[in-house]
């Protein structure tokens, strides 16, 4: 075996106790002897101390750097530990909002097992549909959005599912009589999702109305709370910025999210077998599988492709 490396000096200049074994073992991982505390007899540092050491237990002496100017506070303790000071950087503290939104989240995760089901849904009949429901509206200066039109798709597919709408209570399932839609917004410092209300049974023209005076009022800061708080369902919509498809996470305590991605021209086979062109967007829902089982769920995804593709069954 190699030599033990000489034992190192503390700060203070005193020999640091350690077995040779410990030493050779902490040479080999690049460990600071220093940084270790040591459990043996009078403090002396033994193998099971280099074995158990993790990085970042113990102060460990760090490059001087000059703290950035811009630095708005001082590094807490949890961003201390992965702090490394020699890239420039700053430290914002968490607002209420991000705190609530990371707080809900890792809640999601950890407690509801996802179940992610996707379709692909035409949308060629519900863009025609909207062309003229825009028209029809124009002279009272409204104009409905395809994503307004998601959330009336949604609505109805959770009425005609309601094994869907539902939300997961412990010993108890929560069974709701109409469909509450969230709608993520993304707003400066975070993301909130306003209601529309009674979604099902909401016109076209109702709900764009409803969602450009909650998306206005909701970067503004001027939601109440029983505007963004509850909901039986959510849905996210990512295609306008371009994304093809993506699984969003359980806003708890609801049972699913609809996630929206970006309508694209491709090869599509037309219902008489030929081949043509059509616009398709991805539609992915994420389900609570404690409170929503996966053939309910493809259920509610099969009913929500259908009302898009058949659009004037939202309006008959």
């Amino acid at each position: 075996a190699a030599p033990a490396p000489a034992a190192p000096a503390g700060a203070s200049g005193e020999r640091i106790a350690a077995s040779p074994l410990a030493r050779r073992l902490a040479a080999g991982k690049g460990i600071d002897l220093a940084s270790v505390t040591g459990s043996g007899p009078k403090g002396r540092i033994v193998k099971a101390d280099i074995e158990s050491f993790q990085p970042g237990t113990a102060p460990v002496a760090a490059p001087a750097a000059a703290a950035p100017a811009s630095a708005p506070v001082a590094a807490s303790a949890g961003a201390a530990a992965i702090l490394d000071a020699r890239v420039p950087h700053t430290i914002e503290t968490l607002s209420g909002m991000r705190k609530t939104i990371a707080k809900r989240l890792t809640q999601s995760k950890q407690e509801a097992p996802h179940i992610y089901l996707s379709v692909d849904v035409q949308l060629d009949a519900l863009m025609a549909l909207r062309v003229q429901v825009n028209e029809t509206l124009a002279k009272r200066g409204l104009k409905v959005s395809v994503n307004d039109m998601l959330v009336k798709a949604l609505g109805l597919a959770l009425i005609e599912v309601p094994e869907c709408n539902v939300s997961f209570a412990g010993t108890e399932l929560i069974k709701y009589e109409r469909a509450d839609i969230s709608v993520a917004v993304s707003i400066p410092g975070g993301l909130i999702t306003p209601i529309v209300p009674d979604a099902n049974n909401k016109s076209f023209s109702q709900i764009a109305t409803m969602t450009k005076d909650l998306g206005k009022r909701a970067k503004e800061g001027k939601l109440k709370p029983e505007e963004y708080q509850g909901g039986t369902a959510s849905i996210s919509n990512m295609g306008m910025m371009g994304i093809k498809s993506f699984s969003a996470v359980v806003n708890p305590p609801q049972g699913m999210i609809l996630a929206i991605g970006a309508g694209q021209k491709q090869p599509w086979v037309m219902e008489d077998g030929s081949l043509g062109v059509a616009t398709v967007m991805s539609a992915t829902g994420s389900f609570d599988h404690r409170a929503i089982d996966g053939a309910d769920g493809a259920r509610l995804m099969a009913a929500f492709k259908e009302l898009v593709e058949n659009p004037l069954g939202m309006i008959a």
